[in-house]
């Protein structure tokens, strides 16, 4: 089980602590006369740095304040934005009370005093060398900045921060704002052809973006297609993102994730007769 399933309460982010703690604990309630009661196993050796449960901690309340922050970077909060982190909320396996714990973490990111560089520090050192964590975290925020369409100057500077801060790579940043964005085109492209009940034989463009998606230009061979997509597949996979630290009230983003890959990599096989 994980932690949010397990109790409830401003325990959490006493157990936590740091700068992520604090913002947990305000979004949760500090509810500390509870004492420690019904949290058995997230105290002591057991909920040390690396334990599955405190990086699925870290993760949700870094995730869901840093995209307030993000959100806010421009000076305002746009209605698109607030929607896709209510979407992101609404595809998790979240109560009623855990999902305005998340929109509370949300509204904490978009305060003047957020503790952007304290609370990506502890992230980084909770995520210790977990790159596929840290990577699925900058993909969510880059979902984010998207939501209005556009990326916004200031928010793409605000990214670029983070993923310094984070240490991950600026050529692999890259990379990842572009399978984002063609993931996007894909996926509107797939709902309006299902909608209009267009012929299925695709378009180029859109064959284009399946190749986007998978980080690969039209030029790739078939065996580099086959070995990227098992890649990307494996990376991706659900039950190895939780057991690295994704909380698993959000497998649910990494399933959404699979289904994409998986419909790109069709739409490319079925054009190039790949077996």
């Amino acid at each position: 089980m994980s932690f949010l399933g397990k109790a409830f309460g401003g325990t959490f982010g006493f157990l936590l602590g740091g700068p992520l703690g604090g913002i947990l604990g305000t979004a949760l309630g500090h509810q500390f006369d509870k004492g420690m009661d019904g949290l058995e196993g997230f105290s002591g050796p057991s909920f040390r740095r690396g334990n599955q449960r405190r990086i699925q901690m870290a993760f949700f309340t870094a995730t869901f304040s840093i995209m307030g922050h993000l959100a806010k970077a421009d000076g305002k909060v746009s209605k698109a934005e607030i929607d896709i982190a209510e979407a992101v909320i609404r595809n998790m396996d979240l109560t009623t009370d855990m999902r305005k714990a998340a929109i509370r973490l949300f509204n904490e990111g978009k305060s003047s005093d957020f503790p952007l560089n304290d609370v990506l520090d502890q992230l980084r050192d909770e995520c210790h060398r977990r790159t596929t964590l840290i990577r699925m975290f900058i993909e969510i925020q880059l979902q984010a900045a998207f939501a209005d369409g556009a990326l916004d100057p200031i928010e793409e500077r605000m990214l670029l921060y983070i993923c310094n801060r984070l240490q991950f790579p600026k050529f692999e940043y890259e990379q990842l704002k572009a399978i984002v964005q063609a993931q996007q085109r894909f996926s509107a492209q797939d709902y309006r052809q299902q909608r209009r009940r267009v012929p299925k034989r695709p378009s180029t463009p859109r064959l284009g973006d399946a190749y986007a998606v998978l980080g690969l230009n039209p030029s790739a061979s078939d065996i580099d297609i086959k070995k990227t997509y098992r890649r990307l597949m494996s990376q991706h996979h659900p039950d190895k993102l939780v057991s690295k630290g994704l909380p698993k009230e959000m497998i649910r983003l990494a399933n959404e994730k699979t289904q994409k890959i998986r419909k790109a990599y069709e739409l490319i096989r079925e054009r190039r007769s790949i077996r």
